[in-house]
């Protein structure tokens, strides 16, 4: 399982994601159970190098044998070489056009996995960042379930600030929203009409919300903000019973319009100063 967060201000966008993969197999009585999590796993992306443009994602780690890291980084040639269909003119897109494209190289890529993937899952995929001639940043969503995929989400559209999860976002939902997702279940079984349901989630969520966003705070402040947020979900999930689905390191990355992709933390897998002509890998 994964956190992953946005948070745009007036600055900038920044995106968070920690490190854990999770590896599920089928236990004795035939039920999903994880087998295992790994906390080296890459989920924040520099989409195209010297472009203001992050990735993230959460749900399936890999379709088939390829890691969704690797097929990004697949991806990022096609989008830099002149000539490929899917190539993104630096001078002249839109976050749309952005979209679009990798929208169409993760359906094509689903399309080819013989066999397809078997019971419940999900993939989510993470865009953030300014087109070529805009001033105002964009935060959109890809997502597939269960074989189909979705239209893009336009989750935060141009200028526009707010915090954006996905993963497992319990503990966010509960500091930030003031209610807990299973809440909506709770007064179900509890007898409530459904159709109150609802005008109760935005009484309690106008009630409770902590405005822990400005609009106007620095990128160092937002960059803040993502850092905990990702942190108060994985000591969170430390401490439930079961195993720890997030955790490891967190990336962190900002994206601005004059400096462009900024790395605020990455790990490697190999020590930096032994491959001292290296300077990028995600």
């Amino acid at each position: 399982m994964t956190i992953c967060v946005g948070v745009a201000v007036f600055d900038g966008i920044v995106f968070a994601a920690d490190s854990a993969a999770s590896m599920v197999g089928i236990n004795p009585s035939g039920q999903p159970a994880i087998r295992n999590v790994y906390n080296g796993g890459n989920k924040l992306f520099n989409l195209v190098r010297g472009l203001p443009i992050a990735a993230m994602t959460c749900g399936m780690g890999n379709f088939g044998s390829a890691p969704i890291a690797s097929m990004t980084k697949d991806l990022r040639k096609e989008l830099s070489a002149e000539g490929s269909s899917r190539y993104l003119d630096p001078h002249a897109y839109s976050m749309k056009d952005v979209v679009d494209r990798v929208q169409g190289y993760f359906e094509e890529a689903f399309d080819r996995l013989d066999p397809k993937p078997l019971g419940s899952y999900t993939f989510e995929y993470w865009l953030g960042g300014y087109g070529s001639v805009s001033n105002g940043h964009e935060i959109w969503k890809i997502s597939l379930a269960n074989g189909k995929f979705s239209q893009p989400i336009l989750a935060l559209p141009s200028g526009e600030c707010g915090i954006v999860y996905s993963g497992q976002p319990e503990a966010i939902n509960r500091l930030v929203m003031g209610y807990s997702p299973r809440f909506v279940e709770a007064l179900l079984q509890a007898g409530m009409n459904p159709d109150m349901v609802q005008p109760l989630l935005q009484y309690a969520q106008q009630a409770a919300n902590a405005e822990m966003l400005s609009a106007a705070m620095p990128i160092q402040d937002a960059i803040d903000l993502a850092d905990f947020l990702a942190d108060v979900t994985k000591r969170y999930v430390r401490f439930l019973p079961g195993a720890d689905t997030v955790g490891g390191e967190t990336d962190i990355a900002a994206v601005t319009r004059h400096e462009r992709f900024k790395w605020i933390k990455r790990k490697h897998f190999y020590p930096a100063h032994l491959n001292p002509l290296e300077t990028d890998h995600v």
